[in-house]
């Protein structure tokens, strides 16, 4: 199911990867991360899309300096606000010059899981309009400016349960996987253009979202720590890391043992989704 890819399987921030003690991790790029109001991403960035109190909290639990915060209101399932956002980052002439280097698309929903006979019509619909439609919106407005960065990178918040079936989740694990092959298919449209994404599996933290799922299923699969979520996605975008291109990473896995096997990875195509015959 795409668990352990590597030997170590990690399930919190670890000294290789801990943002704490590197100062600055992203420093001198612009980045923009969707749905940073709580949970995974408000490890994964300084602000909150809504709220003044959580952006105090997130700054004062901060372990380095700051840089510059932005909050941006944004609704990935309004057309309309999302054309906001993206004219109110087009307002600061400096990035209308230089672009955004890094977009996380982090914005996501979950559906009670429920057989599908029996689940609500809008709200599993509602899982799509999130995690799907929401995503291709963001991305198409947001391309322009990705595309005169210098990084022109993507990361695309997806789930270990796309590989899987799970009873009840026929809304979110589908959306997921849609998530996935998206990624492919931004190389496929614009890899020549420089543009850089990969869909990244954030760890399976006991956030709100992750608490519709079965009692059962997340006191056994949600052990991780927002925390390994957000030094993870701060380590992979550092830099550009061109052998990730269209592939699928977990947060879980250990970093440097997965950055050791880029070449195997090059060479054999693995982290990409098949259907074997």
């Amino acid at each position: 199911m795409g668990l352990n890819f590597t030997s170590k399987i990690q399930h919190d921030t670890y000294p290789k990867i801990d943002t704490g003690a590197s100062p600055a991790p992203c420093g001198g790029k612009t980045v923009l991360v969707t749905g940073a109001a709580k949970g995974i991403a408000r490890s994964e960035s300084d602000a909150t899309a809504t709220r003044t109190e959580a952006l105090q909290a997130a700054k004062a639990a901060r372990r380095y300096p700051l840089p510059e915060i932005v909050v941006l209101k944004l609704d990935v399932t309004d057309y309309a606000s999302v054309e906001a956002c993206v004219a109110g980052l087009r307002s600061r002439k400096d990035w209308e010059e230089a672009g955004i280097d890094i977009l996380v698309n982090n914005a996501g929903y979950l559906a009670p899981f429920e057989p599908l006979g029996i689940s609500d019509k809008d709200d599993w619909w509602r899982t799509w309009e999130v995690n799907v439609r929401g995503v291709y919106w963001v991305l198409k407005e947001m391309l322009p400016l990705l595309l005169k960065s210098k990084d022109k990178t993507v990361v695309n918040l997806t789930s270990v349960g796309a590989l899987g079936l799970s009873p009840g989740a026929s809304s979110y694990q589908p959306s997921k996987l849609a998530v996935i092959r998206l990624t492919e298919y931004l190389m496929i449209d614009y890899g020549q253009q420089g543009l850089l994404a990969y869909s990244v599996h954030p760890a399976s933290v006991p956030t709100d979202l992750a608490k519709r799922m079965p009692d059962v299923v997340v006191k056994a699969v949600c052990v991780d720590t927002t925390e390994l979520a957000g030094d993870c996605i701060a380590l992979l975008t550092r830099e550009r890391r061109e052998w990730l291109a269209g592939r699928y990473i977990s947060c879980t896995w250990d970093m440097p043992e997965l950055v050791a096997r880029q070449e195997e990875i090059g060479e054999k195509d693995l982290l990409k989704l098949r259907m074997s015959f």
